[in-house]
């Protein structure tokens, strides 16, 4: 390799790093909260904070939620949705 492109392939890298720590953490929506090991299925408001307009759930990038309590959240919705405590398709899209 060149001298001058192995500086522009350092020098872009130390670019997307530096960007990188530069960029806020995602807080965990969670801890916030106090939740720790149990998410309440019967808290509607929480429930629906993690759907969008369709009622679809909505990713862990999207909503700064660790995997393992993604994996709690998206139970929980799936027993609130078949408890019927929150609908399964929103108003909107029913028709």
């Amino acid at each position: 390799m060149k001298r001058s492109n192995l500086k522009k392939s350092n020098y872009k890298l130390t670019q997307q790093i530096t960007a990188k720590k530069n960029q806020p953490k995602k807080r965990d929506p969670f801890k916030e909260r106090g939740v720790k090991d149990y998410i309440d299925i019967f808290d509607a408001r929480l429930l629906t904070r993690f759907l969008n307009e369709q009622g679809k759930l909505l990713p862990a990038r999207i909503t700064g939620a660790t995997s393992k309590m993604q994996r709690k959240l998206n139970t929980a919705i799936k027993r609130a949705r078949h408890l019927a405590i929150i609908p399964f398709v929103s108003e909107g899209t029913r028709y």
